[in-house]
Order: C-alpha cells, then sequence, then structure tokens
C-alpha cells in the first residue's frame, strides 16, 4: 500500500471521544494512529459520522478539529485541521455553560441552593 502521508504517523491504541454534532453529541472511539496531522479512528459502528468532528484524546488532554478524509467499515481517516482556534473556543464556551447548568441542578436536587 502507498502511503501519501506527508508525516509518518506512530501506531497508538487510545480511548478517544469524537464530538459529532454541534449540539455536543459523542461517540466513543479507538485513535489507532497518531501524528500531528491526523489520525486513524475506529469506531463500534461509522454510520452518521459527519464530516467535521472534533476529536478529544484525554490520555493527551488534547482536542483536534478534524475532517474526516476517508472511510472504510467503522474505520476513518481524519486530517486535524489548523486555525480553527475560533470553532474550539465557541464549543468550549457552550461546554463550559452546560456544565455551569448542570452544576446548578445538581445544587438544587441535593438542597444546597
Amino acid at each position: 500500500m502507498d502511503d501519501r502521508r506527508k508525516q509518518r504517523r506512530d501506531k497508538v491504541v487510545f480511548g478517544g471521544v469524537a464530538t459529532v454534532s454541534e449540539r455536543g453529541a459523542t461517540r466513543d472511539c479507538v485513535v489507532r494512529n497518531l501524528s500531528e496531522t491526523g489520525a486513524t479512528i475506529e469506531f463500534g459502528s461509522a454510520a452518521g459520522l459527519p464530516e467535521q468532528i472534533a476529536l478529544t484524546i484525554p490520555r493527551k488532554a488534547r482536542t483536534y478539529p478534524s475532517t474526516v478524509v476517508w472511510r472504510r467499515g467503522n474505520v476513518a481517516g481524519l486530517a486535524f485541521r489548523t486555525g480553527d482556534n475560533s470553532e474550539l473556543a465557541e464549543q468550549l464556551r457552550k461546554s463550559e455553560k452546560k456544565k455551569r447548568e448542570l452544576q446548578r441542578k445538581i445544587k438544587v436536587l441535593l438542597g444546597e441552593a
């Protein structure tokens, strides 16, 4: 197989979480290889995977805005997008807002509010 990647990818087995919608829907995945510019990920099923996702690798404490560049069955190849900090920042703001709302609800349920 002819490898057309610009950078060599390291084989890894990391747990990952793919954010697949603007509303924060996520799907667990396994990261099979990784480089500075992309990754190969595997899902239980690749059905319904959009073209743009955010891949979070908790072990590396990083989130990568990504474009799906190929799919084969339940495996997908990602290219990490650069310069998408505003999109990532917006996602982070939404996530933090949701976290605060959930913390308030927990306090109400525990009778601390």
